[in-house]
């Protein structure tokens, strides 16, 4: 077994680099004949989803694989090789195999336990089908891991541990609040008729919104899709529109959910501000404002202490309120800090020293005498160059303005993303996506029911490269058959030739008696050398059969090709 898996997730890469990687529906074709094409691999699949991109290759050499496949994938994604290998992840044999049955299996989601993954596998498969890049390996190994995903999902309770992707996402924006009690009467605007679109319209129809308009770029899709839902749904609950028309609905939507293919972005944080302009005051405020610097573009002073603050002092009163502090306090003017340049302006060296041991009060540094002597070199230079000493100060602490309440609900589950990610600044609006969602699901309790898959997944690992061991063998005692029919025919031949007068009677007994001779030598090897084989460690009995009997490498080879092509021949031939 070669099989090799190159990708980059939401665990191994932030959401900007999964988003800027995202591969597009001819750029993923593109790459799996690219694929095959290059010298290591001779198999291809590609599992790309909103917060994964993963190749699958069946490589004849592991160090120049990895080497191939990154840099393909690099070059499709667009993004530079220098700046995705270091989110990039390798798993190979019995490692990769793991992988892909976890991935199927919830375990490796951003939400854990969904079972959308096993959709977009089985669409994976489909493509690389299609296209003819998935050979006896890759098959063989998509087919187990549906098979994997769904008796997980089938024998334990993993989908307890978490849920779809659309089902988070609404959770995380209705804010606590039950989905059914926020979605009701709401007005819901889905931008795309894809498999995750479909599922978030069917969903906000579940939980009671008054209505579903379906926005796609290619309108019998999105008709198709209101026709479901109004007959699954409430009748009339769902219309579809043109994309043109996003904008006008928009201003109407309270709940918006996008997912669609495209590279740009679908929603700019301008179209949102118009939609929401005279729903809610200042909607394109920030939600908070910070102090602006003075005239000399430096902050101004803090006239208080900072809360908690030990070393921050301010002159307020008259020199009671400051004790033993050995400036003039008369001779400053109120407000100024007692740290500030005008504070100790005119000092002499010694009354600057006991002013500092006054302003530090005795109470440790938070730094080392190392970064003493640098700050001090640091002030030495800035003197040198202004002519004078900069002012110690704090910055002033943001202050947050309250938010409005949201008026305009947004959900952006594209890869990448549909939405401006601008608009989480715009107030009167909640925008979920991606990222969001990366981190509230990292958050999100386990259940007990994942050590269950976990060993679900390892048993069947296990069995399947047991299976694929076993079968790597199959060619050989194939041709060590083959080679002793040939010896058999041949000998009988020969007696022909010796004995011209034998009847056909007695020449079929004595082929028939030299065959079972020939099968019951074999069989216990035969046998033997499979149940071997098929031990980790057993790919060498193939060899060492081939090497006792001196069975010509290219038979094998020969025998493998014929097994290959029958195989893809019934594929094509599709179900019966």
């Amino acid at each position: 077994m070669s099989l090799l898996v190159v990708g980059l997730s939401h665990r191994s890469a932030p959401v900007s680099v999964l988003e800027r990687a995202a591969l597009s529906a001819d750029a993923q074709i593109k790459l799996l004949q690219d694929t095959v094409a290059a010298e290591p691999a001779s198999e291809a699949a590609v599992l790309a989803t909103c917060n994964r991109i993963e190749l699958y290759a069946d490589v004849d050499k592991f160090h120049a694989g990895v080497a191939e496949l990154s840099t393909l994938l690099a070059q499709h994604s667009g993004v530079g090789l220098d700046e995705l290998t270091p989110y990039l992840y390798v798993h190979y044999e019995d490692r990769a195999v793991h992988h892909l049955f976890s991935v199927a299996c919830g375990l490796d989601s951003m939400v854990v336990g969904e079972g959308q993954v096993l959709g977009q596998i089985k669409d994976s498969l489909a493509r690389a089908q299609d296209l003819h890049t998935a050979g006896r390996l890759l098959n063989d190994l998509f087919q187990q891991a549906l098979r994997v995903g769904k008796r997980a999902h089938s024998e334990t309770g993993i989908d307890r541990a978490g849920q779809s992707l659309v089902t988070f996402g609404l959770e995380q924006l209705s804010g606590g609040t039950a989905v059914p009690d926020w979605a009701r009467a709401k007005s819901a605007l889905v931008i795309g008729a894809g498999s995750m679109s479909s599922l978030a319209a069917a969903t906000l129809v579940r939980a009671g919104v008054a209505e579903v308009v379906i926005a796609n770029r290619t309108a019998d899709r999105a008709e198709r899709l209101v026709e479901i839902l109004n007959e699954g749904g409430t009748a009339g609950v769902a219309r579809a529109v043109s994309m043109d028309a996003v904008a006008d609905e928009l201003t109407r939507a309270d709940v918006v959910v996008s997912c669609t293919g495209a590279t740009g972005l679908v929603l700019t944080g301008e179209a949102v501000a118009g939609a929401v302009a005279g729903r809610v005051p200042d909607a394109g405020a920030s939600a908070g404002s910070v102090a602006r610097p003075g005239a000399d573009g430096v902050p101004p002073a803090p006239t208080r202490a900072a809360p908690g603050g030990t070393n921050a002092r301010s002159l307020t009163g008259g020199a009671g309120d400051e004790e033993n502090c050995p400036l003039d306090l008369a001779a400053v003017p109120t407000g100024f800090s007692v740290m500030g340049e005008a504070a100790v302006a005119g000092m002499d060296a010694a009354t600057l020293e006991q002013h500092a041991a006054w302003v530090d009060n005795g109470i440790p540094r938070p730094y080392s005498p190392a970064d003493e002597t640098e700050a001090i070199a640091a002030l030495a230079a800035a003197v040198a160059t202004v002519g004078r000493i900069p002012e110690r100060r704090r910055p002033e602490a943001v202050v947050e303005a309250p938010r409005p309440e949201p008026v305009l609900y947004l959900l952006d589950l594209a890869m990448p993303r549909d939405i401006d990610a601008a608009v989480h600044r715009l107030g009167g609006v909640r925008l979920v996506d991606i990222e969001s969602l990366a981190e509230a699901s990292a958050d999100a309790p386990m259940a007990a029911d994942v050590d269950q898959v976990r060993r679900i997944v390892s048993d069947e690992v296990a069995a399947f490269g047991a299976a694929l061991r076993a079968a790597h063998i199959t060619p050989t005692v194939v041709a060590l058959r083959t080679m002793a029919a040939d010896v058999v025919a041949g000998e009988i031949a020969r007696l022909e030739g010796r004995l011209p007068g034998l009847d056909d009677k007695h020449r079929n007994e004595i082929t028939q008696t030299v065959k079972r001779v020939v099968d019951k030598l074999l069989h216990a090897p035969t046998v033997r050398v499979k149940q071997l084989a098929a031990e980790p460690g057993g790919a060498g009995y193939a060899d060492a059969l081939r090497t006792l009997f001196d069975l010509d490498p290219e038979t094998v080879a020969a025998v493998s090709r014929a097994e290959d092509s029958t195989e893809k021949h019934d594929q094509n031939r599709g179900p019966a």
